[in-house]
């Protein structure tokens, strides 16, 4: 939360630029002085405003706030330097959504690990007419991702972004396992 800072000094001090009826009255001084302690911190971000928009340098809780501002997929859970990630890489996301790349880094921002996704699809030629079609007939879209100690709320989770992240209207399923286990193959 941006507010009052204790001790912050006024780098534009009030009473500076009182008229000279009031540099020697007490209390316009002791006022003034009251109003520099509350404004101190406005020319402060001023003089700082770049640095909020960077989401490496930003305070934390504008961090998050600058994360709605680009459509970063968070939910407030994450960790701060891959809070931090997603929001710098978000227009980059925005870019590449509903591709292979898009989702996995989506993915990868969200939770730190890379996922295995295997799509039914394919893009080939043929020199013959009516030649064999590339992948599965059907379309489809698994995301697999092995976490330390996953918990249910992971799952829900990377539903969440493959439903956001994925192509448009391509069917799909989520399945999240603890770093040592096997899989079955789909």
């Amino acid at each position: 939360m941006r507010g009052s800072i204790d001790g912050l000094g006024s780098s534009v001090p009030i009473a500076a630029m009182l008229p000279a009826v009031f540099a020697d009255d007490d209390l316009a001084l002791r006022f003034v002085a009251g109003l520099d302690d509350v404004i101190a911190p406005i020319p402060n971000v001023l003089d700082c405003l770049p640095s909020y928009f960077d989401p490496a340098l930003a305070p934390l809780d504008f961090a998050e706030w600058l994360g709605t501002w680009v459509g970063a997929e968070t939910d407030g859970t994450e960790p701060e330097p891959l809070l931090r990630a997603a929001v710098a890489a978000a227009a980059y996301l925005h870019r590449i959504r509903g591709t292979r790349l898009g989702l996995s880094e989506t993915v990868r921002l969200a939770f730190g690990v890379t996922p295995e996704i295997t799509e039914s699809g394919g893009a080939d030629w043929n020199a013959r007419p009516l030649g064999p079609f590339p992948g599965a007939p059907r379309p489809g879209l698994h995301v697999h991702l092995m976490l330390p100690s996953p918990t249910p709320a992971d799952e829900v989770r990377l539903e969440h972004l493959v439903a956001a992240a994925r192509p448009a209207h391509m069917p799909y399923t989520v399945q999240v396992t603890a770093s040592g286990e096997r899989t079955p193959q789909r």
